[in-house]
């Protein structure tokens, strides 16, 4: 069977080529923003697609010819390490912008996100420190745990979710097992401001948060809160928290249509997948697609879900039409939370 590869996959790769094991790189070197551009490098596949063609309405000795190369399937394509970045990082996720930039977010075992440019190198560290009532909350200085990003569609700001907080008046840090009954701290999504690189809005949402996402429209910030097991919806204009919608144990991974009209999250402690509406957010689920689903990828005409089945080690095919699963694939063992 052959399987698509991520959108967020190919950005990462693209715009910042290494190797991440979890959670033992560590860091990167410090570089200027201005660094020179990166050099191309064309896979073996892409090299034997690669002609070059000169202008119709000119000779080849008169204008320098320019490469066209056509577009080659993801499973013919293949992978070649470029770099790896070491230094002082622990990263969770890694996520591209798409205009550039590449987040790393180092959790709590660091307390950063790391900035890459298309060079790969570093840009900025930002510390996951923030003063509450500098934002307009309640609240001293406090320390977050960066664990997931998601850009806005024109890559202005980038989401971060904040698996614990650390400081006064924050008791209990994130569990990867734990019920709303468990009543942990809850948390709070920052917004980085991707020009200046510094973080300009704190959003409060649920008890550790993990998997964000934005709306192909921009409109909403949508956000899995792992031990409030539920959804918030944020608007993504204003900052605040519209709705918070309970789905059951676990939820993680989210995708969203390319009209933005309807939201699909993994929730990993079941066989199920939440089908959130996006206008007047109620909730209907897609039943039995296989043990713990845990993220979700569309395809880009929005008919399809490839899902990874944490409970099965497969990944699977899922037709929205008829919300049939149409084909598994064996990956490997089960990943963690």
């Amino acid at each position: 069977m052959v399987l698509p590869v991520s959108r967020r996959l190919l950005l990462v790769l693209a715009a910042l080529p290494l190797v991440l094991v979890a959670c033992g790189l560590h860091g990167g070197q410090s570089a200027s923003p201005s660094a020179p551009a990166p050099t191309t490098l064309l896979t073996a596949s892409a090299e034997r697609s690669t002609r070059f063609a000169a202008s119709p309405s000119t000779s080849p000795a008169a204008v320098p010819e320019r490469p066209v190369t056509r577009q080659v399937p993801s499973d013919a394509r293949r992978l070649k390490l470029l770099r790896t970045i070491t230094g002082d990082i622990s990263p969770k996720s890694v996520v591209a912008s798409g205009t550039g930039l590449v987040f790393a977010q180092n959790m709590m075992y660091r307390h950063t996100i790391t900035v890459y440019d298309r060079s790969h190198r570093l840009v900025r560290t930002i510390p996951d420190s923030v003063r509450l009532a500098d934002y307009g909350l309640d609240g001293g200085r406090v320390r977050g745990a960066p664990v997931e990003a998601a850009f806005s569609p024109d890559g202005r700001y980038a989401y971060v979710s904040n698996y614990s907080m650390y400081g006064p008046g924050y008791r209990r840090a994130g569990s990867d097992v734990c019920s709303p009954a468990d009543r942990y701290d809850t948390s709070f999504v920052y917004r980085v401001d991707t020009t200046r690189l510094v973080i300009d809005r704190v959003i409060p949402v649920g008890s550790v948060p993990k998997f964000v996402a934005v709306t192909p429209d921009g409109r909403l910030l949508l956000v899995t809160n792992w031990c409030s097991y539920s959804l918030s919806i944020v608007d993504a204009r204003t900052g605040r928290q519209v709705r918070q919608l309970p789905l059951g144990r676990y939820p993680r991974g989210i995708a969203v249509d390319p009209v933005s009209r309807t939201a699909y999250v993994a929730v990993m402690g079941s066989r199920d997948i939440a089908v959130v509406d996006l206008g007047g957010f109620g909730v209907d689920w897609i039943r039995g697609v296989g043990a713990g689903p845990r993220h979700l990828v569309m395809d880009p005409a929005g008919r399809y879900l490839y899902l990874t089945l944490n409970g099965e080690g497969t990944v699977a095919k899922l037709r929205l039409a008829d919300r049939r699963v149409l084909l598994r694939q064996a990956t490997g063992s089960p990943l963690g939370a």
